[in-house]
């Protein structure tokens, strides 16, 4: 039989600690939870979490300088940071401080277990495809430019911070530019495998890339649904 996964809730909101424990223990993972930072330090030194909820305004140490002092460590939990900060500026904030991938509030919890499974069940030799392409030079596209050594976007001098999952479905479809890729691909070309929690994750990762990559309407689409077959990335942003 698995093992549960544990995760650690830090909010300071009861209400949210309740609700998310009550949803998480019922799909199945092992959920404690704590107010603030102290009571985290405590519980980390008591047990192993596989992964953590990070609210990001905390009493005392905020969640952005817990995130940064706990990446230093390769033995603490994956951290998804929770934040009503749904801005560009305060998202790269997160990713930069070391959050595996981050949720804005207000936020359905299926999707928090979406992005839950999607994080653990990332296989870091797969994704991690830095080494490999180092001497590769930055793949193009539009305005666009995906550096594979940094992991992350450019548009002209503008750096675009990205998630892991992020950067990996951006550099797959940019492989594939211009052939419609479903769910069930993408999450073979990227995890080996189809997962019904990773492709809900997908769909839900789209529009963010839609929206990094659009950033008003006068501006053409690149990444664009090809209805029952799923999305492609177009080169130059034409529907044709």
């Amino acid at each position: 039989m698995q093992q549960q996964k544990k995760i650690l809730i830090v909010d300071d909101d009861k209400r949210i600690q309740s609700l998310l424990k009550r949803y998480l223990c019922d799909q199945g993972f092992s959920v404690e939870t704590v107010g603030d930072g102290e009571q985290m330090n405590q519980k980390l030194a008591l047990s192993h979490f596989d992964l953590m909820g990070l609210d990001w305004m905390l009493p005392g140490e905020d969640g952005l300088s817990i995130c940064r002092r706990l990446s230093t460590d390769k033995n603490s939990p994956r951290i998804i940071m929770l934040t009503a900060n749904g801005s560009e500026a305060g998202c790269s904030c997160g990713l930069e401080a070391g959050a595996d991938e981050y949720m804005t509030k207000p936020f359905n919890p299926p999707e928090l277990v979406a992005c839950i499974h999607a994080v653990l069940l990332r296989r870091p030799q797969v994704l991690s495809t830095a080494i490999p392409e180092i001497n590769r030079p930055p793949m193009e596209f539009g305005p666009y430019q995906i550096n594979l050594l940094e992991r992350c976007l450019y548009k002209e001098k503008c750096k675009i911070n990205l998630t892991d999952d992020e950067f990996a479905q951006l550099k797959v479809r940019a492989d594939y530019t211009g052939i419609p890729l479903s769910c069930e691909s993408l999450a073979s070309l990227i995890d080996g495998g189809a997962h019904d929690s990773f492709n809900r994750f997908i769909n839900l990762q789209v529009s963010r890339l839609r929206h990094l990559l659009q950033d008003d309407a006068t501006q053409p689409c690149y990444l664009q649904t090809i209805r029952g077959h799923g999305y492609r990335l177009a080169f130059n942003g034409n529907c044709e």
